[in-house]
């Protein structure tokens, strides 16, 4: 059985022509088809801003038919972290998206992510429990950012209550967590959003106002160093052997960088392997060439 599912946070951007997707396309040239070429998982961020209608998800696995291996995580909807407003019409949509992709042993799991102004205090620890309720009987991954979350305590509820924790890379701002991989469930679920420092900051002080796509996604905009990847890879192998999959998405998407080190990540994280480059991405970033295995 596949351990390591490596991929990235979305697959639909346009900034990825031509770093990973060709200039020129084909009629009937398909983005996801494409992608799962390459990558074993993906994340579905849109489920955090829509309600997703069922017959895209069905599209999404035709999609990937030719790969068993494939998963897709789902993350959920703002209203349930977020807003902390939702009915029950809205839990029943997000569960049937859930069930087809499970029946068709295309689900990776759900994960629940909650902002940075999220703290540990008693109202959002019942709010928590509430979420891992409703979505019992799926895999869930719990994205925590502010540090007070990281005690033992919340670890050992996740253990037992069928949810892991999902480790985050980011900029070390205030209260925010540091990277670092803890066990605390079944699977591990990690994401890296970059260490765009400067944009991080300025994206704060924007919070709340009107910004353009490019704007949003600068913080974002972020090519980690082969020195920075080989510090996660040990980072992850000091916990890889004590559960059962490992989720590692990387959400530094801007102009193609989260495909380059998902590959390099693959590379480092299967013990060497030569990896399947796309020449578009071979080309925009060549230091790919000593793991390709063109």
């Amino acid at each position: 059985m596949e351990k390591l599912f490596i991929g990235t946070a979305g697959w639909s951007y346009k900034d990825w022509i031509p770093s990973f997707y060709p200039q020129t396309q084909s009629s009937g040239f398909d983005w996801l088809e494409y992608y799962s070429q390459y990558f074993n998982v993906v994340e579905v961020n849109s489920s955090y801003y829509t309600y997703i209608n069922q017959k895209i998800v069905d599209g999404w696995i035709k999609k990937v038919e030719d790969r068993n291996d494939f998963l897709f995580t789902i993350k959920l909807h703002q209203d349930f972290t977020h807003k902390k407003k939702f009915s029950g019409e809205q839990i029943q949509s997000v569960k049937l998206n859930l069930n087809k992709l499970n029946t068709e042993s295309r689900l990776g799991g759900l994960l629940i992510q909650f902002p940075y102004s999220f703290v540990l205090n008693k109202e959002n620890a019942n709010h928590v429990k509430e979420l891992i309720d409703i979505f019992a009987g799926y895999e869930k991954f719990i994205e925590v950012r502010h540090k007070s979350w990281f005690i033992q305590r919340f670890f050992d509820f996740l253990e037992n209550n069928n949810s892991s924790l999902c480790t985050i890379d980011q900029p070390v701002i205030g209260e925010a967590v540091e990277f670092k991989p803890v066990k605390a469930g079944d699977n591990l679920y990690i994401r890296f959003h970059g260490r765009n420092t400067k944009a991080w900051k300025g994206s704060l002080r924007k919070f709340g106002k009107d910004q353009s796509y490019e704007e949003q996604s600068e913080r974002y905009n972020y090519l980690y160093s082969p020195g920075e990847l080989l510090e996660i890879e040990q980072k992850i192998k000091e916990v890889l052997d004590t559960v059962k999959k490992v989720f590692v998405i990387l959400n530094n998407h801007p102009q193609g960088n989260a495909v380059a080190n998902a590959l390099e990540l693959i590379h480092l994280l299967k013990e060497r392997i030569k990896v399947n480059v796309p020449e578009t991405t071979l080309k925009a970033y060549p230091r790919l060439s000593k793991i390709s295995l063109n």
